[in-house]
Formats: C-alpha cells, structure tokens, sequence
C-alpha cells in the first residue's frame, strides 16, 4: 500500500507522493512490482548492518551508517528475498558487498532470478536526467523512458547449486540500490 496522488499536468519527476511522472513509471514503483513477487508466509531476516527499528525511529535513516538489511517471503518451492542499501540523505556510495544465506532447501538445486533498481536499472529517473532532464521529449526519449522504467531482471535464471540445505548469493549493493532474488525449485 502507498500514500500516493495523481498530478496532472506537472514537469517531470516533479513530487514524491506519485508512481509515474507523464505516464512513465518511477522507480520506487518498481519497488512495489518486487513486493508483489513476493509470495508465501514472510521469514526471519537476521544481520548485522541494519538500524534497528528504534534507532530508525529516532533519527530516522540519517547516521554515517547506511541501512542495509533485507526482507523475505517463502512458500513451498519458493523463496523471494529482497535486500536494499539505504540512506534518507540519497547519497550514491559505493557497492557494500551483501552475503546472503538461504537455508532449509531441500533440493540439491534452484533457478535464482535477480532483480535490480539502482543507477543504472529499472530507473527512469536516471536516464531522464542523462537525456538533460527535457521537459518536452521526443518519441524516441519518451519510448526510451518507458523501457528504462520497467523491472529489469539483470541475471538469471541461473541454476545453482543447494549444499546441505543451504543456498549463498553475493552481491555488490550500491548505496541506494534495490535488488530481489527469487530462488524456486
């Protein structure tokens, strides 16, 4: 569920409270798209770089640490796992490797989808601000805008390996950047 308006007739990417700036989606509603893959009973997440729910409450995302943490779902041949690399002062910093550690699988292997939103990935945003931030675009800017506000799968399926009921993925995670793996059997 979002806190979200409908604005018409606004410069592009102008506001915070709406999905799609000129009929092109924004990228936090490609952030919705991967809550939506997320199926099955939600399961414990544990680690080591997160805020805690009070240190977010009480200053927000805003210390020199970044909010790194992940959420995730499973049902019976299915796991999704949604990791992020946050800060509320929208700084880029650079990619923090995240070791993830799936455990309970109990086939010896899996498809691993991977999905990304960061700088260069399902974000319109981005690439209206390479094209110079137009407020009228041409045809092609604007097919160019829609196919860069899609959800961008940027591996997979890839097979991998289950060793004793376990599964590992590592990714680089840039400041900023979403991704979602959907591992099924």
């Amino acid at each position: 569920m979002t806190w979200a308006f409908e604005f018409e007739d606004q410069p592009w990417f102008n506001g915070y409270r709406d999905l799609a700036t000129n009929g092109i989606d924004k990228p936090v509603l490609n952030v919705f798209r991967m809550f939506g893959m997320m199926t099955g009973d939600r399961v414990e997440v544990t680690g080591d770089v997160a805020y805690t729910v009070m240190a977010a409450r009480d200053s927000s995302i805003r210390k020199p640490e970044r909010d790194i943490y992940a959420l995730a779902a499973a049902d019976e041949n299915r796991v999704a796992v949604m990791v992020w690399n946050y800060h509320d002062l929208n700084i880029i910093s650079p990619a923090a490797t995240v070791n993830i550690a799936i455990q309970g699988i109990k086939v010896p292997q899996v498809d691993v989808h991977h999905y990304r939103i960061d700088q260069q990935n399902s974000n319109s945003y981005e690439v209206w601000k390479k094209m110079g931030s137009p407020q009228a675009v041409s045809n092609e800017q604007y097919a160019t805008l829609e196919q860069s506000s899609r959800l961008k799968l940027i591996e997979g399926p890839k097979n991998m390996k289950v060793e004793n009921e376990e599964l590992i993925l590592s990714t680089p995670l840039e400041g900023q950047a979403v991704s979602l793996f959907v591992i099924e059997w």
